[in-house]
């Protein structure tokens, strides 16, 4: 029990740093992820006796990928999705929807033929990684365009992109980490089977959050009490999560269906304007309080990550990474002529890596062959997309002088 209280004390002095991190970060106008992140490098390598226990304790695989994969990731979904106006996703239904399937895809294929074929990786160790290197985390670079005053359409795309490649990102890992041998010894049957169950994994998740949230939304027509209703959105999205799990389907994109049903209609047909603005104001305050924790989370897992001897193959990785986004999203949005030159620019550099993907990674059970291989490569990945890319979004948004109000204007012909 003591040892229990030792490490909650150590977890509360930890929340203190990281908000203490993110109120100045707010201050000098800098993305407080990036903050977190150079924090907790900074914490990780260094010796600090008193938050030696805490530290043990969230860096333990199990321990960082329940609290993030199972707490935290319905928090951030659910959050997203319940501000994400439809009328807005629908305006933007072919770029979100080129990058979200055919980049997804496109860029985990170009990944994991290029660590197979050029990093020489175990074909299952390139497969994950490749799933891992799919998921793009929108958080550090929505924050630095909102507060730039990039156009609301390139947010809408970003925001749309990473909410449904989540899923399929999460549902590739499932399949690679999993089944992958298993379904290339059946040849031909087994490419039909690992089909089948992508769009097992994806419309049985879509179809559980879809009826919860058309369920959830029905619910609170009864009531006009927001402490109740934010409890209500609450079981939603964990409900979602864990539910859909349990039948062995998609809980990411359960949670994405439940939160843009109930964030859209349950809102227009159940929420008062004062329910609406507390359950927004609620859900700002946990996703900040998540979002502090799991940025100084991924800084603090270098301590426990070794890179000795694998510098060139990181920096391979690196490269491979940035082609793959780059050859998949230019080519997932050819078709569209009316994005202009400077918005695919902005929307490559900012297809950033981040928690999901180093959760995922820290899932794998050390049975695992090659567990410290995906570790070391993704860990690597995540460290320079929050810093380096996150770092150079600012100036490139203003060389691409897309923070100005007139560039939305100009642009007003895209749809």
């Amino acid at each position: 029990m003591h040892s229990f209280n030792a490490v909650f004390i150590q977890l509360l002095i930890l929340l203190a740093i990281s908000i203490s991190v993110i109120a100045v970060a707010k201050k000098i106008n800098l993305s407080y992820s990036i903050a977190l992140v150079i924090v907790g490098l900074l914490l990780g390598i260094s010796h600090i006796p008193f938050l030696d226990e805490a530290e043990a304790f969230i860096t333990q695989s199990h321990v960082f990928q329940a609290i993030i994969i199972s707490l935290f990731l319905p928090i951030l979904l659910g959050d997203a999705t319940l501000k994400m106006p439809f009328s807005q996703l629908r305006e933007q239904t072919k770029p979100v929807l080129a990058l979200a399937f055919g980049g997804t895809l496109l860029s985990f294929l170009i990944i994991a033929l290029m660590g197979y074929y050029l990093l020489q990786l175990p074909l299952t160790v390139a497969f994950t990684f490749a799933a891992l290197m799919s998921a793009t985390d929108p958080i550090s670079v929505i924050s630095i365009f909102k507060s730039l005053g990039v156009p609301k359409r390139i947010v809408t795309i970003i925001e749309g992109e990473s909410l449904l490649n989540d899923g399929i990102a999460v549902v590739l890992f499932q399949i690679s980490s999993v089944y992958l041998l298993t379904y290339m010894e059946m040849g031909w049957e087994g490419l039909g089977r690992g089909v089948l169950l992508f769009f097992q994994f994806g419309l049985g998740g879509a179809a559980i959050g879809g009826i919860l949230g058309f369920l959830f939304s029905q619910l609170i027509r009864l009531y006009d009490d927001y402490p109740l209703e934010i409890a209500f959105s609450m079981l939603l999205f964990f409900g979602s999560y864990f539910i859909a799990e349990h039948f062995h389907v998609s809980g990411v994109i359960a949670v994405v269906m439940a939160g843009m049903i109930f964030g859209n209609y349950g809102a227009r047909i159940g929420m008062s304007e004062k329910t609406e603005m507390n359950i927004n104001s609620f859900w700002d305050v946990i996703t900040l309080v998540a979002n502090s924790l799991i940025f100084l989370m991924i800084g603090l897992e270098i301590k426990y990550i070794s890179f000795h001897d694998k510098w060139l193959v990181v920096a391979a990785a690196i490269l491979i990474v940035l082609i793959g986004r780059t050859v998949a999203l230019y080519a997932s949005v050819a078709g569209l002529k009316t994005l202009p030159a400077s918005w695919k620019a902005l929307l490559n550099w900012g297809g950033l890596k981040g928690s999901l993907s180093l959760a995922l990674a820290l899932s794998l059970p050390p049975s695992f062959e090659g567990r410290d291989d995906v570790l070391v490569l993704t860990f690597s990945v995540v460290l320079f997309s929050l810093l380096i890319q996150g770092l150079t979004i600012k100036p490139l948004v203003l060389k691409l002088r897309l923070n100005e109000t007139a560039s939305d204007a100009k642009s007003s012909d895209f749809n």
